[in-house]
């Protein structure tokens, strides 16, 4: 097949088949066998990306699926700005990206678990906005702990200062031409329904189940960033990268690596998602905002009756993260009121 060329459309049904029936089976999808396979199919563009002319923002970039990310994006041609949690990291990370011959790369000190810090990188990058942004930086701690903002910071480090990063870059996104927004979540997600009174998990706490909260959080901000902002402005999406052999993943689910380590992808397999979203040209779904992604395709946002989620619920989680922020990205927005029809689409 060319590159480029639509496939015939009994094709792209039987494509959609083999990628419905691999989505179904878990292990496969989030799997390395689930992308090799996907890979293979019609209509998968095997195009090299064309970075030239983008600039994007990747937190967290010092190991795994962010340094790989910054590695990719670079060799697309894209000028990055990649960020590490202090200025050890940052410099191990310059040194790292020197010594491999990777160009077009800023490294920027950011601690999401200090809000100041986060207002910090936004003032540095008003000058210099990136038109993409993707919130990669995450962890999963041992024990539960409150930041110096007053915050466990599972909760902050994942969903509150990604919002607020988001919403103090806002004004710079909006003038940009084709501004884009990643949210990395995780498939460990779909395990979790969201609780906004107990997202940062107040009593009984677990780090899977604090991860999955957060995680979960983060794919129904998604949604609700586009229904509080409307279509036709800066494109937000979440993205799980499936199952990767990531320094993060080894250390905090040790168990979990061993048992599945024949399946885990490489952290550039994990990133492929990411940098499409990133770099890829516009189309419907890119334009849609407020997605589920995996694997180049937007996927449905709930596989457990259990955790689908209301309006409402989405609604007093932005109400949340107003007040622990101190600000509303949807307030007074500059390109007209908000779009309170707006609706997800219908497999959430």
């Amino acid at each position: 097949m060319t590159a480029g060329r639509r496939p015939p459309l009994p094709l792209r049904a039987a494509a959609r088949a083999v990628d419905a029936a691999l989505e179904a089976a878990v292990p496969l999808s989030f799997g390395r066998p689930g992308l090799v396979v996907r890979r293979a199919l019609p209509g998968w563009d095997r195009r090299p990306p064309d970075g030239r002319g983008r600039r994007v923002l990747v937190t967290g970039a010092t190991s795994g699926l962010g340094l790989a990310l910054v590695r990719m994006l670079a060799a697309a041609g894209a000028d990055v700005v990649a960020t590490a949690r202090d200025d050890a990291r940052g410099a191990a990370l310059a040194a790292e990206l020197t010594r491999t011959g990777t160009p077009g790369v800023t490294v920027l000190p950011l601690e999401l678990e200090d809000l100041a810090g986060v207002r910090r990188l936004a003032a540095a990058l008003a000058d210099a906005a990136p038109d993409v942004v993707v919130h990669n930086a995450g962890a999963m701690h041992a024990e539960r702990a409150v930041t110096g903002d007053g915050l466990e910071r599972t909760w902050q480090g994942h969903v509150v200062a990604p919002f607020l990063l988001t919403g103090l870059l806002l004004p710079a996104l909006r003038r940009r031409a084709d501004a884009r927004v990643v949210l990395v979540t995780s498939g460990g997600m779909y395990l979790e329904p969201l609780v906004v009174r107990r997202v940062d998990s107040p009593r009984g706490y677990r780090p899977a189940v604090a991860y999955a909260r957060a995680k979960r959080a983060q794919v129904e901000l998604a949604t609700e960033w586009h229904r509080r902002l409307g279509p036709g402005g800066v494109v937000l999406h979440a993205a799980h990268p499936g199952w990767a052999r990531t320094p993060g993943l080894e250390r905090s689910l040790p168990g979990f690596a061993r048992a599945t380590s024949a399946l885990l992808r490489r952290p550039e397999d994990g990133a492929d998602t990411l940098r499409h979203l990133a770099l890829a040209p516009r189309d419907a779904a890119i334009d849609a905002g407020g997605l589920l992604w995996h694997d180049r395709r937007p996927r449905a946002a709930v596989r457990v009756p259990r955790t689908r989620t209301t309006a409402e619920e989405r609604a007093r989680l932005w109400e949340r993260l107003v007040a622990e922020t101190g600000v509303d990205p949807a307030a007074d927005p500059p390109d007209g009121p908000t779009r309170p029809d707006w609706a997800p689409p219908a497999n959430r």
